[in-house]
């Protein structure tokens, strides 16, 4: 047999969870061709990579991003692909492209994803060629996609192209029988394309960008029981994925979307929802998640709540962070886009009586742990602050309230000074344990949003070090095999995706991964310029010696750190869609 790739000589694992092993992969017209323990003949092939000492893995899945406006500018989505991430999950938290015009778009993730308003309605603008689910995956598959992408559709989308924005975000407004209608209509068009599901949201501080609409939360928070009922239903039917955000501030509405996966007056819903993570606003409420998802799986539901393997660590310039929208003093400032009516907001006494009230209040569900003692400054043009949190600030200023110093340099500096905090998931023996809870599902890098304040790109790498350091202390929580099948076949099995497993017959997405440098760069900042943004600097990841190759359908798109010179230019990834149809990818390389 001949072959167009041989990866020899690595740690072969296939996606299953089963026993790893020295083998030769051969790979031949983008599939897996062989898996053996002796060598293979590799005499003439055009591509031969020596994975001696190093692990060969299936793609990493991602099952939540917000690469919706980014894939259509900038389809090699490379920041991803670069840390072996093979397979990514669009249309999360209710929002999607598919439906909705380029302006309603940049409103809906201008301010909730933190991705700029002007460059979603210019790329959605200039991209948009389809007016269903279906069109939408041909516009997707007419670019050079890097990895596979798949995706939900949004309840928000839908709910906005159907009533509008301004209808859609009212209290007081239902839809007609008419626009409930379509609605199924949309849903059940994507269903048929292939989509994964329908994401929604219930989240109340998630706001809408723009002028018309501003700070109203999503459109799909506004839908009452009939409504969401109908469209459930429909999943339940096909037995696809519900994805959700519940709303904290009520947690009987948590518990109320984990009871409906059981099905007990029909099919059970499968349901992944956000999420789960050690809040240090919350440190006992990761046992109830945990617990909830374990109590109703094993009543026969089909549940799931995502989780962030790593500290989850936010960045932020300024005010301008996602986290403040949860409370009111904070939400008032981020209404405000004119930066001389927000800087007069913010040195108003009586508003900074509210932002301390709200600050001091340490009871109710919250993400933040609202502590500017654990607030450290990274930059600002006053050097003397930098290295310092804003409650050491405050003292050193005689004693003033942490919010007031926060504001007072705010004001004295705009987004010109950058702070960080770790908001979850910062005790490694709990991220161990939820590492090996079966109802967690390991993903929600966020990647494609929160551009100036988060980096999860290299989030799965991240947990590899993780359990091979564990292992090498003495006190192992999950095999590196385990933690593989987390990252890819059992996401890919879940999901229903022809992707996340390595074995003979399968899609040669692989990843070459060298456990040596599973090493402190992982960690390291960096920022990058995106180009489809115009340039904006973004956080990312660089640790471009860990990873050594990365192939899609067979085609290599990255060789250390660097990509290779079909990608870009040829289309690799394809739309997967859901239940394993069919991959759609271009002629077989041999071909």
């Amino acid at each position: 047999m001949t072959f167009d790739t041989v990866v020899e000589n690595g740690r072969w694992f296939d996606g299953t969870g089963g026993p790893s092993a020295i083998r030769s992969i051969g790979i031949r017209d983008g599939r897996v061709a062989a898996v053996s323990p002796t060598p293979l003949d590799t005499d003439g092939r055009p591509n031969v990579i020596d994975a001696k000492g190093k692990w060969v893995i299936p793609g990493i899945i991602d099952i939540h991003t917000h690469y919706d406006a980014e894939v259509l500018a900038a389809p090699t989505l490379s920041e991803s692909l670069r840390h072996g991430v093979t397979t990514i999950v669009m249309g999360s938290c209710s929002l999607s492209t598919v439906h909705v015009d380029a302006g309603d778009a940049a409103d809906l993730f201008g301010r909730v994803e933190a991705i700029p308003h002007e460059h979603v309605v210019r790329i959605v603008g200039e991209h948009k060629t389809w007016n269903n689910a279906r069109e939408y995956i041909d516009g997707l598959e007419s670019l050079p996609l890097g990895p596979n992408v798949t995706a939900f559709i949004g309840h928000s989308d839908m709910r906005t192209s159907v009533m509008g924005l301004d209808r859609a975000t009212r209290k007081d407004v239902t839809p007609t029988a008419a626009e409930q209608a379509r609605m199924e209509q949309m849903l059940t068009e994507a269903l048929d394309a292939g989509f994964l599901g329908m994401s929604s949201q219930q989240l109340l501080f998630d706001k809408i960008d723009g002028e018309t609409c501003r700070s109203r939360t999503l459109p799909s928070t506004y839908a009452k029981r009939r409504e969401l009922s109908r469209l459930k239903t429909l999943l339940r039917r096909t037995g696809r994925v519900l994805q959700s955000g519940p709303d904290i501030s009520h947690p009987q509405n948590i518990v109320s979307q984990a009871l409906q996966s059981l099905g007990i007056r029909g099919p059970l819903l499968k349901t992944s929802l956000l999420a789960a993570a050690d809040m240090k606003s919350a440190p006992g409420t990761v046992w109830l998640t945990s617990g909830l998802a374990a109590l109703v799986n094993r009543f026969g539901g089909d549940f799931r709540f995502q989780h962030l393997p790593v500290p989850f660590e936010v960045y932020a310039d300024g005010i301008d962070l996602v986290v403040f929208e949860e409370f009111g003093a904070g939400a008032a400032a981020l209404h405000l886009k004119d930066e001389l009516e927000r800087n007069e907001l913010l040195r108003d006494e009586e508003y900074r009586r509210q932002f301390r009230k709200d600050y001091d209040t340490k009871f109710g569900p919250r993400a933040w742990h609202r502590d500017f003692f654990d607030a450290e400054i990274v930059a600002c043009p006053d050097e003397s602050v930098v290295g310092k949190s804003f409650g050491e600030v405050g003292v050193q200023r005689g004693g003033l309230h942490p919010v007031d110093a926060f504001l007072d340099l705010v004001l004295e500096h705009g987004t010109a000074i950058r702070w960080r905090t770790t908001i979850s998931n910062h005790r490694p023996k709990m991220l161990r344990r939820l590492a090996q809870m079966h109802g967690l599902q390991v993903g929600f890098s966020d990647a494609g949003a929160h551009l100036r304040n988060m980096a999860f790109y290299n989030s799965g790498l991240r947990l590899l070090r993780h359990v091979r350091d564990a292992a090498n202390e003495g006190q192992p929580f999950l095999s590196v095999e385990r933690a593989v099948h987390r990252l890819t076949g059992e996401l890919a099995d879940w999901y229903g995706l022809d992707a996340g497993h390595l074995r003979v017959g399968d899609w040669a997405d692989l990843v070459v991964i060298d456990p040596e440098r599973l090493d402190d760069s992982l960690d390291a900042y960096h920022e990058a310029n995106i180009e489809a943004y115009g340039g904006l600097s973004r956080m990312v990841n660089r640790n471009d010696a860990t990873v050594n190759a990365v192939f899609v359908s067979g085609r290599e798109v990255f060789r250390n750190g660097a990509p290779t010179e079909i990608l870009g230019r040829e289309r690799t990834g394809g739309f997967l869609r859901a239940d394993g149809q069919p991959r759609n990818v271009p002629a077989p390389v041999s071909a």
